[in-house]
């Protein structure tokens, strides 16, 4: 991988990857993570985050080297682990469904969204690491673009 090519950021992907001086590193200015390149097996490490992320070049943009994203088995086990313990909360919120006139008549089914959103966030949480998004870096970039300075 020649270092004169201004290659983007696989981290923030919006930023481009500098040398740094007097370094055999490479930093975004945007993001600020810093990389290391290995050019025997052709990767970019980011080397300032934990676990050390890797990415490899493929003429056109960044790509993870490990696999080519999530298995099908992957997504039903996903959907399983939101939507089992909605229903099973959901169920029993109707089989024993409070009387209408009691102050807390609202709380079953609020008690299910809370059950649904708080398994698919964790699901979401899980998904964002996996496919390396940083959510602040995300929101940073999107209100550059608002602005319209890009």
């Amino acid at each position: 991988m020649p270092y004169v090519e201004a290659y983007p950021c696989p981290a923030c992907r919006l930023g481009r990857l500098e040398t740094m001086t007097l370094m055999d590193s490479l930093a975004c200015p945007f993001c600020r993570h810093i990389f290391a390149p290995d050019p025997k097996q052709a990767l970019l490490w980011m080397v300032d985050g934990l676990p050390p992320l890797a990415w490899q070049w493929n003429g056109q943009s960044w790509q993870s080297p490990h696999g080519q994203g999530i298995r099908l088995a992957d997504k039903v086990t996903a959907v399983i682990i939101v939507l089992l313990p909605t229903l099973l909360v959901g169920l029993s919120a109707y089989s024993f469904r409070p009387l209408p006139t009691s102050p807390l008549s609202w709380f079953p089914l609020a008690w299910t969204g809370l059950t649904f959103v708080c398994h698919l966030a964790g699901i979401v949480g899980v998904w964002l690491a996996y496919y390396q998004i940083s959510v602040v870096t995300v929101l940073k970039s999107a209100m550059i673009r608002l602005r319209g300075n890009t």
